[in-house]
């Protein structure tokens, strides 16, 4: 006898103790994240241990249909912390000023943890695949956590700032297609093709190159050419009107992100690739619009000194000439009577006829992709996706087997092996002696360069992260890591490796911010006249 599946859920009133444990499975995401965060700048570690303390790892107060359901919700939450994160703090400009040096440092980020990788076989009885996933797993770095070193220490605009922030994206943009990799390679996992490879980064690729050129051959031309539209027929257009409302900026910009993931996903390539693209495409035509509101408001300003100047010309008509002239006078500048209260200097944007309308101002009207996140996104993010995504991080770790003899020095010495590789990023920036002639008899001998900035980046670019965990989960559930009998380790040791990371990493730059800050103060109260301990990479306003 076939089930017969009910029509509808019936309604029940749910016991306390799951509400007392739902409610303090929320608060405590929330506090614990708020105390870590202001200790050692990464609150995700402290969620994740929240995790696995209410999930199965730990005491398993959370049925197994609560934690699939905040996982799933958690994805949502990793989809969004990457399209804002990653994408609408995009700066394209600041990316290109310094994109050489940057991808210097990205490439060496993700080249060096996956060549020393490949020591772990020597260990652990992994094959070459599961070795190069677990390298994978490590080439991401933690762009929170770099934003929130960079905040904390006040580096945000500096050199160092610039390139460090730039590298980590580069990172994460490149660990976001290892996502689609590992997935591809675990269900080929029987069978390994190159196409299993090949697809997803040539998919990502080909996405990388016509989602930019579709915006500088399509959008840039259609929007310069509809801000050319007289703003009296755009404000006089309903439709025109709600367009530029934050209603319609946020359903827009929600169908294109759904758009955008959905179209990856189907492609073959990684959904949170395709939701860092649409976070820089919204970034990119909010400073396209921007620009567009400048030279508005520069031709507004000149017109508004042309209109002052007619008006001077007008008053300035003899009196003596009679009412006829006076008013042939008049007649030359058709918005003359208005125009005869405005002060120099009053805009006069809606009296000329090309001035683009609201929706080209729409950085300074509040309907921006920023704006628009933390209007609508920001508070269920930050309070309940993205703590669900970590925690559900916390369900998939096996606690218990972590703390093994073998496991714990493994994960130690895996973690230094990790850390090494991120730390070699800072010698782009250690600028070695030159030998020079003397150009005269008493030559001055060069001062020792400073080291705190190449110690900075380094130890920054340390912390894992997310990203990190995310596809060391995907090798263990796909099973890459597990079709070996060393591979039944290799997730626990790779854990090890990304937690003791994540919490090296902000520690370490912590440390170095508060002994630069130290040496700066006792410079600066001194007046001793020697440079700053960061040189030219401290130094605000060399982003672009």
């Amino acid at each position: 006898m076939a089930s017969t599946r009910s029509a509808a859920l019936s309604y029940h009133e749910p016991r306390i103790v799951t509400i007392l444990i739902l409610t303090s499975f929320l608060l405590f995401l929330n506090v614990i994240n708020y105390v870590f965060d202001r200790l050692v700048y990464c609150g995700l570690l402290g969620q994740i241990l929240v995790g696995v303390w209410f999930g199965a790892p730990g005491t398993d107060w959370l049925n197994d249909q609560v934690q699939v359901v905040a996982q799933q919700l958690g994805y949502l939450g990793l989809i969004l912390i990457v399209y804002e994160g990653r994408g609408l703090n995009t700066n394209l400009k600041t990316l290109k000023a310094n994109l050489l040096l940057s991808s210097a440092v990205a490439v060496t980020g993700i080249g060096a943890p996956i060549g020393l990788s490949f020591i772990l076989q020597s260990f652990l009885n992994i094959s070459s695949l599961q070795a190069f996933a677990a390298g994978a797993a490590l080439c991401s770095t933690s762009l929170g956590t770099t934003f929130t070193i960079l905040t904390t220490s006040g580096l945000t605009g500096s050199r160092l700032g610039v390139v460090l922030t730039s590298a980590a994206m580069m990172d994460d943009v490149v660990g976001l297609v290892m996502v689609q990799v590992i997935s591809s390679l675990g269900q080929a996992s029987s069978k390994f093709s190159a196409v299993t490879i090949i697809r997803p980064v040539f998919v990502s690729i080909a996405f990388a190159v016509i989602v930019p050129a579709v915006c500088a051959w399509v959008i840039a031309p259609v929007t310069k050419r509809l801000a050319g539209v007289s703003k009296s027929i755009q404000d006089g257009n309903t439709l025109h009107r709600y367009l530029g409302t934050k209603q319609a900026r946020f359903i827009m910009h929600t169908l294109f992100l759904i758009g955008m993931v959905a179209g990856s996903t189907y492609a073959g390539t990684s959904n949170l690739f395709a939701a860092y693209l649409a976070g820089a495409v919204i970034s990119w035509y909010d400073s396209l619009l921007g620009s567009l509101g400048d030279v508005a408001n520069d031709g507004s300003n000149n017109a508004s000194a042309s209109a002052s100047a007619n008006d001077v010309n007008s008053a300035s008509v003899d009196e003596s000439e009679g009412p006829a002239v006076r008013q042939s006078a008049l007649n030359r500048s058709p918005d003359s009577e208005t125009s005869r209260h405005i002060k120099p200097g009053e805009s006069q944007a809606e009296k000329q006829p090309c001035v683009p309308s609201e929706t080209y101002r729409r950085v300074n009207d509040g309907t921006s992709g920023m704006v628009i996140y933390e209007a609508y996104y920001q508070t269920p993010v930050e309070t309940v996706l993205k703590p669900f995504f970590f925690a559900s991080i916390g369900f998939s770790i096996p606690i218990t087997q972590m703390f093994s003899g073998g496991i714990v020095w493994r994960g130690f010495v895996y973690a230094a092996i990790a850390a090494f590789g991120k730390l070699i990023c800072g010698l782009w920036l250690v600028r070695l002696p030159t030998l020079r002639l003397p150009t005269s008899p008493i030559a001055k001998l060069a001062r020792p360069l400073s080291l705190y900035p190449a110690a900075m980046l380094g130890s920054a670019m340390v912390a894992r992260g997310e990203i990190g965990f995310l596809i060391s989960s995907v090798a263990e559930s796909s099973g890459v890591f597990s079709n070996s009998q060393g591979g039944s380790n290799l997730f626990l040791v790779v854990t090890w490796a990304i937690f003791l990371c994540t919490f090296i990493g902000p520690v370490a730059v912590g440390l170095l911010v508060r002994r630069v800050k130290r040496l700066q103060d006792a410079d600066g109260s001194s007046r001793s006249g020697r440079p700053d301990p960061l040189g030219v990479w401290g130094i605000s306003g060399m982003a672009t």
